[in-house]
């Protein structure tokens, strides 16, 4: 289902060759609406939320959704859920977890991992 443009959301300059699922990064954006020091980014090859200036969510490059979590909760989710260790260069980054495409097409589990990321995010102290 498309999402409504939100007009008062942050505008982002988009470099052509980043490819990551628009209507993904839509509905994030729709579901973090509101929260106080949310900030755009491109980072990973997608569009990063950020509160705090710390990495909430992505909507990813390789597709899917790259959620930032507490490093001590990432082998409970990754064993009750779809999520997986994120992988950069080869190496797993604890606290960085990938949950594919597919597994939050519902907007239910999508809020559940936006609220992880936030939560999370928010417990870190704020950049500068």
């Amino acid at each position: 289902m498309k999402r409504p443009y939100d007009a008062t959301a942050p505008e982002v300059k988009h470099d052509s060759a980043m490819a990551y699922d628009e209507e993904l990064a839509d509905r994030l954006r729709e579901l973090m609406a509101g929260e106080a020091g949310l900030t755009e980014q491109e980072m990973f090859g997608g569009l990063a939320f950020l509160i705090g200036g710390n990495m909430a969510v992505a909507a990813s490059g390789q597709g899917g959704l790259l959620v930032r979590v507490d490093p001590t909760e990432s082998p409970g989710l990754v064993a009750g859920s779809s999520a997986e260790p994120m992988e950069m260069r080869g190496r797993k980054m604890d606290g960085w977890l990938r949950v594919d495409a597919a597994a939050v097409e519902d907007d239910a589990e999508l809020q559940a991992w936006v609220r992880r990321g936030v939560a999370y995010a928010r417990s870190l102290p704020a950049k500068s």
